[in-house]
């Protein structure tokens, strides 16, 4: 199809050559798309998300970024990887793999430094991001010194900077406080406005759906089970329960203990 993001046909994939990860994934990402991601722990989602940003390569089927096959020999070409990672920003799920400089300051600028950006576009940018996740009083604190929730603020923050075309985000909000969360949504939200392309994968059905266009679901043997509207996938109870996906609650009344499945 024309006019593509991103284009997977089928997508196999193995760790080592003997452990599944990826298993025949068909998926077309339009610009400015916002897709969601959602499947139990295991099922494949993180694998996804750094297969698109290039990190690592099918073992079976082919992946096109922007019309582009996307593979090593690629990348090895220092113009196609620098204008790919211009393109797309990936956030990981473990924020302790993205922050690596002695300050949170130098994480957050590193990016734009290694792709050319102007010294006074940096600084702006970084001013805006500090504000808006309000970061300003951990800026010359160490990663090491930061809570989970601040190192994924940072992380966050780092690729926001490069203001890519695409945002890939593995659990953005995992470890969050509700207004942080309520404050990354509101910061994601607009950006579709903007012509941005928004992948994410979540465990969180509230963020799957106020954020998403199309939801995929990953199924525990790690292909795509369905896809469609968040209306049509988050109202489907026997598909949330299959793939793991429904919240179970425990009660307890008086001498009695119950649970019961929660349902968006």
């Amino acid at each position: 199809m024309n006019n593509l993001a991103f284009e997977l046909r089928d997508i196999h994939f193995s760790y080592l050559g003997k452990f599944p990860a990826l298993s025949g994934v068909n998926i077309n990402i339009r610009p400015g798309e916002k897709v969601t991601v959602i499947g139990a722990n295991g099922s494949g989602k993180s694998t996804l998300l750094h297969m698109l940003d290039g990190l690592i390569f099918p073992d079976q089927g082919t992946i096109k970024a922007f019309g582009e096959n996307l593979n090593e020999n690629v990348f090895a070409d220092e113009n196609f990887s620098r204008n790919f990672r211009k393109k797309v920003g990936l956030v990981f799920q473990n924020p302790d793999v993205q922050l690596f400089c002695p300050t949170a300051q130098e994480d957050i600028i590193f990016g734009p430094l290694q792709l050319g950006m102007e010294k006074g576009e940096i600084e702006n940018r970084l001013e805006e991001l500090a504000g808006i996740l309000n970061l300003k009083h951990l800026l010359d604190r160490p990663p090491h010194q930061l809570s989970v929730g601040e190192k994924r603020k940072v992380a966050l923050a780092s690729t926001l900077i490069i203001n890519p075309e695409v945002l890939i985000l593995d659990e953005p909000t995992a470890g969050l406080d509700p207004l942080t969360t309520r404050h990354i949504i509101d910061l994601l939200v607009p950006a579709d406005g903007s012509g941005k392309t928004i992948i994410i994968s979540t465990h969180d059905l509230h963020l799957a759906e106020e954020i998403s266009d199309i939801i995929y679901v990953f199924s525990p043997e790690k292909r795509i089970v369905k896809c469609g509207k968040p209306e049509e996938i988050l109202n489907d109870g026997q598909l949330l329960h299959d793939n793991n996906l429904i919240h179970i609650h425990r009660h307890k009344h008086k001498d009695t203990t119950h649970i019961h499945p929660h349902l968006h």
